[in-house]
């Protein structure tokens, strides 16, 4: 039996009335192994979100203009394996992390591809569409936060263009620990 490939999939933005099957895989990405380094919220955290939360994120996903756009990519089943978000941060604004925001750039956030997907182009079929999104709504830039461990993420994002630009932060959940800022400049 192959593997089927990110070529295989649709990666499209989701739909307002999709909320529960993106509550679904969210729970299903807090339950990887390397959760605890890759995302903020917690398992336990997201279950106990009433799913009038999961709606409003979801509908507020689908809504143009829009700050915020979530992609996902769904197999000719119709499942859904993996997903990205893409906020726009605008400049003279703060980040999550109360860092200053000089120009229009993209932040991603949320990446996850369920594991059997792994290495397959899937996350580099995703982020082409957000970029992309990214890109037309202005963006000079596009970043992202990896925590300093998360090895197999930092490779998955250069394969898709990324590059680290040298910025750390501490880690939201450990001073002790660092994420690295990797970012894609917008080329002329």
């Amino acid at each position: 039996m192959s593997t089927p490939t990110g070529e295989d999939h649709v990666v499209r933005p989701i739909r307002p009335d999709e909320w529960a099957v993106m509550k679904q895989l969210r729970l299903d990405a807090l339950r990887d192994p390397a959760a605890p380094m890759a995302f903020l919220e917690t398992y336990e955290d997201a279950v106990g979100r009433p799913d009038s939360f999961y709606r409003q994120r979801a509908q507020r996903s689908a809504e143009e203009p829009s700050g915020a756009r979530q992609f996902i990519a769904e197999a000719p089943d119709g499942t859904w394996a993996g997903s990205l978000t893409v906020l726009i941060e605008e400049p003279g604004t703060q980040d999550w992390a109360g860092y200053p925001v000089e120009r229009r750039q993209g932040h991603v956030v949320g990446v996850y591809v369920r594991p059997q997907q792994r290495g397959t182009g899937l996350v580099k079929a995703l982020f082409d569409a957000g970029v992309t999104w990214a890109w037309e709504r202005g963006a000079e830039r596009v970043r992202l936060l990896v925590h300093e461990a998360n090895a197999r993420a930092q490779g998955a994002y250069r394969k898709a263009g990324f590059v680290p630009s040298g910025v750390s932060v501490s880690f939201a959940k450990d001073e002790d620990e660092k994420e690295l800022e990797f970012v894609l400049d917008r080329r002329p």
